[in-house]
């Protein structure tokens, strides 16, 4: 019988590429889903059925912050976590061999805005506002949950890179169009995240049997704004690039349906936790991952 992993919400950036790496590995991958042919959120007897005998559980689900943040919106995206979570919670609980690790989506937004010292898992501060609220609400429902038989694991995830989504497009195009300069001040922090070290920090997390409770999935060295499209033209040699100033990105967003959070907001994130227990990244410089990411090695 063939080894199982229960990956929920795994149609998206992540949820494609964990399912790719699993399945070379020689795993079934069941994914748990609103899109067609996957086991669907209404079928709870399907998703305790999956779950039954599976060595890992991955929730992934929620809808994307990548939007207005208007009431409806808002409403969607904590209760898409939220739910979820409950839901697969509930799920494990009326398992009878319940798989022994559930590894859960969290955010590294779930901190302050900070562009003073780095946020860790024990000494980070927890910020305000919307985002931090979706975040903390999360956790919560994922912890409140005592299951004796399966490990618990929340991954604060910095902002992921990688070929086949997430920003990556939507940074090029910026560089490309020649709008590559700093954004904003260009002093806030981007805390990121190599796919396949994401990738590589779940089996560490799946082979060490004593590891468990929250973690920081962030590089080691986050870079500030400019830094960060300072990388991009090396790579990408543009004739130009513009900054961005304020002003300009609260219009631009407004326009394009997004919020200047995800590019103002200081996220200076850094994986304490990991680190001390001897994890090794393969990519922990930035430029070294976009040289890979844009096929831009030397």
């Amino acid at each position: 019988m063939n080894k199982k992993i229960v990956l929920a919400g795994g149609t998206g950036f992540v949820g494609k590429y964990l399912e790719k790496k699993f399945t070379e590995t020689g795993y079934k991958v069941i994914i748990i889903s609103r899109q067609p042919l996957h086991i669907e959120w209404s079928n709870q007897d399907e998703i305790i059925e999956a779950l039954e005998g599976a060595e890992l559980l991955i929730n992934l689900a929620g809808k994307s912050v990548n939007c207005r943040y208007n009431q409806t919106n808002k409403d969607e995206i904590m209760n898409s976590r939220v739910q979820t979570t409950e839901q697969l919670g509930e799920a494990i609980l009326k398992c009878k061999t319940p798989p022994p690790l559930w590894i859960n989506s969290s955010t590294a937004t779930i901190y302050r805005h900070a562009e003073d010292h780095a946020q860790t898992e024990s000494t980070g501060e927890i910020g305000k506002g919307f985002s931090v609220s979706v975040a903390t609400a999360w956790e919560k429902t994922f912890f409140s949950f005592k299951l004796p038989q399966t490990r618990q694991a929340a991954l604060r995830i910095a902002i992921v890179l990688g070929k086949d989504g997430g920003v990556i497009g939507p940074y090029t195009n910026l560089v490309k169009w020649g709008l590559g300069g700093k954004q904003g001040s260009g002093d806030q922090r981007f805390s990121w995240l190599h796919i396949e070290d994401l990738y590589q920090i779940i089996l560490f997390i799946q082979k060490n049997p004593m590891y468990h409770g929250v973690f920081n999935c962030s590089s080691p060295n986050p870079v500030i704004n400019s830094e960060l499209m300072q990388t991009f033209r090396k790579l990408m040699k543009p004739v130009f690039g513009l900054p961005a100033p304020k002003w300009m990105l609260k219009m631009g967003a407004a326009m394009i349906g997004t919020e200047t959070e995800l590019i103002l907001k200081s996220r200076w994130v850094v994986p304490e936790k990991l680190l001390g227990l001897g994890f090794e990244f393969k990519y922990p410089q930035l430029e070294d991952a976009l040289e890979e990411i844009l096929d831009k090695k030397k």
